[in-house]
């Protein structure tokens, strides 16, 4: 069995596994087979659901943020069922990297937002609950979507912490810090009153 493998295995395989998941670009695999411009030359240059967004293609954004998401649940239902608990924590962390530094796209890859919440989800569903939660009481008070995210993931992290799940509490830190740094360019401008809101034009 995976499972009976050490740690010294199964760790670095569900760490790979992840990875390669998590590197799975949905933006732009479903932009390009949709035939709509390349993500990579419009708006942020990002290929998260947002900037698919600003193709028009509202459908198309959500399977992206469907595909973002369920990649990094994948990645941990697949470790923890095959490897183990900890191994799940190994493919989460490698899921995560692989989505914001993919190796197929010279590692430029998309923000981490839905891809930290599927790994959440796929961990311990009471952090994904309190990332929602966090998430929409944010964005609907300031309509600053990046705002949300930076608000919910620390949210996701001091709920778990709290809740006791230490292992995962420490994970999701690492990933909210990577998270925070890939949204440098969001916190400047929501800094200086430039970010763009929710639903604005232009």
């Amino acid at each position: 069995m995976l499972a009976d493998l050490p740690q010294a295995m199964g760790h670095p395989l569900a760490l790979i596994l992840g990875y390669l998941l998590g590197s799975i670009p949905f933006g732009l695999l479903l932009t390009r087979s949709a035939g709509t411009a390349d993500i990579r030359g419009i708006g942020s240059g990002n290929i998260g659901a947002t900037n698919v967004l600003r193709t028009g293609r509202k459908d198309l954004a959500a399977l992206t943020l469907l595909g973002d998401a369920l990649k990094g649940t994948a990645a941990v239902l697949l470790a923890s069922h095959f490897l183990g608990y900890s191994a799940a924590l190994a493919a989460g962390f490698g899921a995560f990297v692989g989505h914001i530094f993919p190796v197929w796209l010279r590692f430029r890859g998309g923000k981490g937002v839905a891809t930290f919440l599927g790994i959440t989800l796929g961990l311990a569903w009471q952090g994904a609950a309190a990332f929602a939660i966090a998430w929409l009481l944010v964005a609907f008070t300031t309509r600053y979507s990046s705002l949300a995210a930076l608000v919910a993931s620390v949210a996701t992290v001091v709920t778990l912490w709290l809740l006791g799940d230490l292992h995962i509490a420490g994970l999701l830190a690492a990933l909210t810090v990577l998270l925070w740094l890939k949204h440098h360019q969001n916190i400047a401008r929501l800094l200086n009153g430039t970010e763009g809101k929710i639903g604005a034009k232009g």
